[in-house]
């Protein structure tokens, strides 16, 4: 199939240049997919319909990652003396050593010097393309004063990965891709929850998983907002990142935890064009973005008493127009409810709170997390832990995790009483509570 796009793409060049360069009138070929049938490039142009245009534009994207010395092999003949090509367009890259096409190029190849179908091509970047829709490619964009088509046209990383080697990679947390994927090894009954949370959690499950449906069969897509929006609420440690995980383990979704810290700049238009890659990578996904800590970019906005609070609250007010269009699941975590903007709270689909655990539901986790039987001394009780510590999941784990810690250090075989208890005030001291004994 490799091949067979090289050389299709070679043809189609050529063609244009005798066309252009001798005067030559050609007709350009429909490509005809070969190889496996299960090729992930073949299946894409088939689903999707593309065109020959569509496809033209979707090879030349992807050429530079096959072949590096393409276009320049191809110059090189039908300029054997050197000179500037300017119409063709391309671009030199930092690493990249041979042509990388630019909009210009794509149009050329398209349409030539011919105005009006180089205007007509130029419409598959609009907005409303797959290519855009998909975030299949792009052109990038350009310093100020110069012509938008003379950005690099660009594949998205993904799609070069699916189409190279049949699968897609994980995005991994970088500047450009401001989140982290998190999962959970964890089970649904290893969350411990009051029944009116899990209920509530059983909704967002539902949406998950028979949403496309209702869209779809249900013609329902023009009638109701893309996307849910839901705020997780309630102290640290009570289930929020696991409750999280877990929707995306039952589902089938991706997770991504948003790092706010590389999100958010104090230089203008930075912590929007963050946000703004965020959700155009998210889009069309089906994952699930997490914003964990969420006050301090949901967080209500001010009165305006100098520039920054003015860019602050249009940083809110940004962020609202494209959480509210983005078609996916988005969770915000807070221990506050009162933390977050009524602009979004208003937008919200569905309000989670997370309360501390009870008495009944500390033991229920104590006893999941505590090691093996063989494990523990017979002097540990339980239920006296769970009566007398008020502590939360996270607590919990920490304690036995710290416990376990310190009795291989002290040579102990079994988890006892004493090591657990210095786990407690451990946990008790980080939060500035004071253990009665």
């Amino acid at each position: 199939m490799i091949k067979a796009v090289l050389d299709y793409l070679d043809k189609i060049v050529r063609l244009r240049f005798d066309d252009e360069l001798k005067g030559n009138k050609s007709v350009i070929p429909e490509f005809v997919p070969v190889g496996h049938a299960n090729n992930s490039l073949k299946h894409f142009i088939h689903e999707n319909e593309l065109s020959v245009a569509e496809t033209i534009v979707l090879f030349t994207a992807l050429v530079p990652h096959l072949s590096p010395e393409f276009f320049n092999n191809i110059i090189a003949e039908y300029l054997p003396n050197g000179g500037d090509f300017p119409e063709f367009g391309g671009v030199k890259g930092k690493n990249h050593r041979g042509i990388l096409p630019t909009g210009e190029t794509v149009l050329y190849i398209l349409a030539g010097r011919d105005i009006e179908k180089r205007m007509e091509a130029a419409k598959l970047f609009e907005e409303e393309h797959l290519f855009f829709q998909k975030n299949v490619l792009n052109i990038e964009p350009v310093p100020a004063g110069e012509p938008k088509m003379s950005g690099r046209l660009v594949l998205d990383d993904e799609y070069v990965d699916l189409f190279t080697s049949g699968k897609v990679s994980k995005p991994k947390l970088s500047s450009d891709f401001p989140a982290q994927r998190i999962t959970t090894k964890q089970e649904w009954n290893d969350l411990v929850l009051k029944e009116k949370t899990l209920e509530e959690i059983k909704e967002l499950e539902t949406w998950l998983n028979y949403n496309e449906q209702l869209m779809d069969e249900w013609g329902m897509r023009d009638k109701i907002k893309p996307g849910f929006r839901v705020l997780f609420y309630g102290p640290s440690g009570t289930g929020k990142t696991m409750t999280t995980c877990l929707l995306g383990k039952y589902t089938g979704r991706d997770v991504y935890r948003v790092d706010l810290s590389m999100v958010i700049s104090k230089y203008i238009g930075e912590t929007e064009k963050n946000l703004s890659g965020l959700f155009n990578k998210a889009e069309h996904k089906n994952w699930i973005l997490f914003f964990d800590e969420a006050d301090s970019l949901f967080g209500k906005r001010t009165n305006v008493r100098d520039a920054h609070d003015k860019y602050a609250n249009q940083e809110v007010s940004y962020l609202l127009q494209r959480i509210e269009a983005h078609n996916g699941l988005v969770i915000l975590a807070s221990n506050m409810k009162g933390n977050i903007d009524s602009a979004f709270t208003r937008r919200f689909n569905a309000f989670v709170e997370f309360d501390p655990p009870t008495v009944a539901e500390r033991l229920k986790l104590w006893q999941i997390y505590m090691p093996k039987s063989n494990k523990v001394h017979k002097d540990v009780r339980l239920e006296e832990l769970a009566k007398n510590y008020e502590l939360t999941g996270a607590n919990i784990v920490n304690c036995i995790h710290y416990a376990g810690l310190l009795s291989i250090q002290k040579g102990d075989s079994l988890l006892n009483k004493e090591t657990l208890m210095a786990g407690i005030r451990k946990e008790y001291k980080k939060e500035g509570r004071i253990l009665q004994q």
